[in-house]
């Protein structure tokens, strides 16, 4: 199980361009959703069932993924799939009316599911091949790519047409993918990290324990992290009243702040366990968040800027909160008792995908029934629930869940989804 110096250098550069300009896609048009939600016409409760229900894509690609990366290897899978996942971004522009825009939707996580399996897949047959853990600098590289989109999008924002700007950046990206994606594993490298492990039969809903504790706390700890890439610049617009170039910095600070934590795990974990880093995070980042909710509405009233200035304060503290919430709960999946890793992941992602429906779906017509305010609320909570649950995981007896080191850090909108044969 080796692979020449030469060739893991060039891997290992192409991966770390992969998810950097997959999370350059991921978040190009988060400065542009206000108008997308204009452009189709629908109310913040249509909108939030779009974004919940068209997660069925994502559960039927967790169902095919695998087969298809058996089939025609996870290097193909995944030249397809990142190719295809920044084009459509391209069709959105053209799109107004809302079912075709749903199925657009429905088909984008279909896809991005599979891309993430099979890149996933690569990350850590990589990781097994080299002997050396680097899947936080990877999911790093994914973050820091994200920023730097809502940045550059923001700025695009300010005098772009929607269509020019949903156009140019996916060509880009997608001839970017097809470059950095052609050096990926072969199947016979892939072979030669094949350790397979016999695993036990175990029905699903006669999982431990654990694994719903762990599968609670994942949704309750990257349900928050979702609410601000699908809903921070429409709080920008129509709460705090900035433009659309100003309404992406609130959410710039925020997902900065949750790369500074994500790339210091390592560090930080030297002297305080994870758990507890959670457990601490979850509590005073969910009152950061709401006091953002809360305080920046009434600044804004006194002048937008002054608002704007003390969202991102509190949600640059809520980013810090937040950022180690999905790494330490799939990382404490790694030693749930009498299952294995890819077992104990496959069973939390799943639980995660369902509720994550559900959420989006309520947290649209919190939005539209109620008020934008009230419906951030909602993850503010689920935020300090999930600190909760870190705290009573990090209190547990022996022989309970314990943090796997490869297992973390992963980054919440592309969560590693392990699929069970």
């Amino acid at each position: 199980m080796s692979i020449k110096t030469t060739r893991s250098r060039e891997v290992q550069i192409r991966l770390l361009v992969t998810f950097f300009v997959q999370g350059i896609i991921s978040t190009t048009i988060i400065p542009r959703i206000p108008e997308l939600i204009d452009q189709i016409g629908v109310n913040f409760t249509a909108w939030g069932a779009i974004l919940g229900f068209a997660g069925l894509g994502s559960l039927i690609g967790l169902m095919f993924a695998n087969r298809l990366i058996v089939r025609f290897s996870s290097r193909t899978v995944l030249r397809v799939t990142s190719v295809l996942s920044a084009l459509l971004i391209a069709a959105m522009p053209w799109i107004t009316d809302p079912w075709i825009f749903f199925a657009l939707q429905a088909f984008m996580s279909f896809v991005g599911s599979c891309l993430n399996i099979s890149l996933n897949s690569q990350s850590v047959v990589f990781q097994k091949l080299i002997n050396r853990t680097i899947i936080g600098r990877l999911h790093g590289a994914w973050s820091i790519g994200a920023a730097c989109s809502v940045a550059l999008s923001a700025i695009l924002a300010s005098f772009t047409p929607l269509w020019l700007h949903l156009t140019l950046v996916p060509v880009l990206v997608a001839i970017v993918f097809l470059w950095s994606t052609r050096a990926s594993l072969s199947p016979e490298e892939v072979g030669k990290a094949n350790e397979r492990k016999q695993m036990k039969k175990s029905s699903f809903f006669k999982s431990p324990p654990e694994i719903w504790l762990l599968a609670a706390g994942l949704f309750a700890g990257m349900f928050p992290e979702l609410v601000m890439m699908d809903w921070s610049t429409v709080f920008s617009k129509k709460v705090l009243m900035l433009s659309p170039g100003l309404g992406a910095i609130p959410y710039m600070v925020f997902v900065g702040a949750m790369i500074v934590v994500r790339l210091s795990t390592v560090r930080l974990t030297k002297t305080t366990p994870i758990l507890r880093i959670a457990n601490i995070g979850g509590l005073f980042g969910s009152v950061a968040m709401g006091l953002g909710v809360l305080l920046g509405p009434l600044a804004s009233q006194v002048d937008p800027i002054f608002g704007l200035v003390v969202t991102s304060f509190f949600w640059m503290i809520a980013g810090f909160g937040i950022g180690p919430m999905v790494p330490t709960f799939f990382g404490t999946a790694g030693g749930v008792k009498g299952l294995t890793t890819p077992q104990a992941l496959a069973r939390m992602s799943l639980t995660n995908a369902i509720l994550v429906m559900g959420a989006k779906t309520v947290m649209g017509a919190l939005a539209q029934d109620v008020n934008l305010v009230a419906a951030f609320i909602f993850p503010t909570i689920l935020l300090f629930v999930a600190g909760l649950i870190a705290g009573r995981v990090a209190k547990r007896p022996a022989g309970s869940p314990t943090v796997v080191d490869d297992a973390f850090p992963m980054t919440g909108p592309i969560g590693v989804i392990a699929v069970e044969d």
